[in-house]
């Protein structure tokens, strides 16, 4: 298999359809392929690769992906990662994002097999399909706030995307609409913000935030240092601070790290210690702990696992495991300060990686 090497959001997208339609049979862990049920094992022994994670405790947490046979489905339940049976067959679903509010409630969205959005709901036993009211669209991102109020972001054919689950049905939201995608989205209260790339008819795209004011979706001004920029992943710490991060470039190849922050009226672009390459995932718990994940040197092909903290009062690399080559995380979720989980793709091997922070420090788990 491979070795996955992203610069941006759409282009990991187009990459995960290509290689979800060549992977084979053999790589499915023995047991799950026999029996269908979870299978415990160690992270870097599921053959796959993980795009969402999300943590409810320290005995609660999913990640998801794709994997031999599709859509990726893993649990923690305190002690080790098993499999979990997907509702969904096909060799082409995959699942980008997932969140959770309690062990008896969580989402995960992606694409189906036939290309159209996907949204499967945990409900404490099972996890099963739930209509999307969105037809040929890809859902890239999910954020639930409780068991009545979620929302889905993602895009289709005619741009970005916006979805609002209400505790009954799942149903389009009113946003101002533009040509691009949406990547991430993130809820706390009756706040939300969402995040991605604006694409224009002609040049390259532009940084994308829309708000939920609790009333209106609508768009709010965020800086592109260059001529290129994407944000992959927004987190809210409260309506007065948030964090997004992704991607900015001059157009033609070259992508560095960007992130911006929210102050409560406007967001601006905050330093990083490393400039080489895209952040795909970001998690804070407080004012003062944020957690940032991503690939550095990715547009020279080195795919070297990108780990970033927030203090409070400056951005610095993470203690962490060199794992080399192809080995990097694309998403995060925070417990607190001291537990988060970190999920990706384990190099070559295509097989999938997770990792945990203590505090201190990135483990492999």
């Amino acid at each position: 298999m491979p070795t996955l090497q992203f610069a941006t959001r759409s282009v990991r997208l187009a990459a995960v359809a290509v290689l979800v339609a060549g992977v084979t049979a053999a790589a499915v862990p023995a047991a799950a392929a026999r029996t269908g049920s979870a299978a415990p094992a160690a992270s870097s022994s599921f053959s796959g690769q993980l795009l969402g994670v999300a943590a409810v405790s320290a005995r609660s947490a999913w990640a998801v992906g794709y994997g031999t046979g599709g859509a990726l489905i893993l649990r923690w339940n305190g002690t080790s990662w098993s499999r979990v049976p997907s509702p969904v067959a096909g060799s082409r679903s995959v699942l980008y994002g997932v969140a959770a509010t309690s062990a008896r409630n969580a989402w995960a969205v992606g694409s189906g097999p036939t290309g159209k959005a996907l949204i499967v709901h945990w409900d404490g036993s099972a996890w099963r399909q739930v209509p999307a009211p969105a037809g040929s669209a890809t859902l890239t991102s999910v954020a639930a706030t409780s068991a009545g109020n979620a929302w889905a972001v993602g895009f289709s054919g005619t741009g970005t995307l916006i979805l609002h689950w209400n505790g009954k049905t799942w149903s389009r939201a009113a946003s101002p609409g533009f040509r691009g995608e949406l990547n991430g989205v993130a809820a706390h209260g009756s706040a939300a913000w969402a995040v991605g790339i604006a694409t224009p008819s002609h040049g390259p795209g532009k940084t994308l935030i829309e708000r939920w004011n609790g009333r209106a979706w609508t768009r709010v001004t965020s800086p592109t240092p260059q001529a290129y920029g994407d944000l992959f992943s927004v987190a809210i710490v409260s309506s007065g601070s948030a964090w997004a991060v992704g991607a900015y470039g001059n157009g033609l190849g070259s992508f560095n790290t960007l992130i911006e922050k929210w102050n409560g009226r406007t967001w601006t672009r905050a330093s990083s210690p490393n400039e080489a390459g895209p952040l795909n995932g970001v998690a804070a718990t407080s004012a003062r702990s944020a957690l940032a994940v991503g690939c550095s040197e990715c547009d020279s092909g080195l795919d070297v696992n990108q780990l970033l903290r927030w203090n409070g009062s400056a951005w610095t690399k993470a203690p962490g495991p060199s794992l080399g080559q192809g080995r990097f995380l694309e998403a995060v979720s925070a417990i607190s300060a001291s537990s988060a989980w970190g999920v990706g793709v384990n190099g070559p091997s295509f097989k999938t990686l997770i990792m945990r922070w203590n505090g201190t420090s990135w483990k492999l788990s």
